[in-house]
């Protein structure tokens, strides 16, 4: 069963977004959901169906236009936005499918960006990216470019690099998208360890086999948000 812990990590009131016409375009309808601290949901729906718009209100990118966003409790929609960017950067770690790794920089280097506006000194980002490589089975990579690494090894940096700052939520944008069977295997496997270890995690896929991975799977289709179920568990 779900842990529920004190404040969800996300909670949308009614949350919305229409882009301006004319004429006007709605990209999500006015929906509400709420996802604890220590849970583990995943959102599916077809190409167009407004899964990049809600992982843009959920990753602090857009504002909705109707609406509160509360995360870990605040009312991102109240607040400024040079104060939405340093809530974005502390308490959100975003895994992408394609990596976005700096090709020049090697895997403990795109790690420590993380931490740069964080005004976290040098020498404790160092230690801290190479903790988070080991903790996703990297710490013998730590000077390998991102061309010298598999699919699978640029993931697991680019979810290092999503830990690395102790997010409140882990937003994964299609994590296996670029990968083959058993790669992508292996990364939701590290994706389950991590959500066995505490962390929150919001994973977007159009895979049906991704989405069981989840405790809960919410439908997006046509911007309207439907179809909420709980999984009897969480794969191992």
């Amino acid at each position: 069963m779900i842990q529920i812990g004190p404040t969800p990590v996300i909670e949308f009131r009614s949350v919305g977004l229409t882009y301006p016409g004319p004429p006007p375009v709605p990209a999500l309808l006015p929906c509400d959901l709420t996802v604890h601290q220590g849970e583990y949901l995943t959102i599916v729906g077809p190409s167009g169906s407004g899964k990049s718009t809600f992982l843009n209100i959920a990753g602090l990118l857009d504002t909705p236009t109707h609406g509160n966003y509360l995360l870990d409790g605040i009312d991102t929609t109240e607040i400024r936005d040079r104060d939405r960017t340093t809530l974005r950067g502390s308490r959100i770690g975003f895994v992408f499918q394609a990596f976005h790794l700096l090709p020049h920089r090697n895997a403990q280097e795109n790690v420590e960006l993380a931490m740069v506006y964080q005004r976290i000194p040098r020498a404790l980002r160092r230690t801290r990216a190479r903790a988070a490589l080991d903790r996703v089975g990297l710490g013998h990579r730590l000077e390998a470019l991102p061309t010298r690494l598999s699919g699978g090894e640029r993931q697991r940096v680019a979810i290092a690099r999503a830990l690395v700052t102790e997010p409140s939520l882990l937003l994964c944008d299609e994590p296996t998208g670029n990968l083959d069977t058993a790669t992508a295997e292996s990364v939701l496997k590290l994706l389950d360890q991590l959500h066995a270890d505490g962390a929150t995690i919001v994973a977007i896929t159009h895979d049906p086999q991704v989405a069981v991975r989840g405790q809960r799977t919410v439908s997006i289709r046509d911007g309207r948000l439907t179809d909420t179920h709980e999984h009897t568990r969480a794969s191992a």
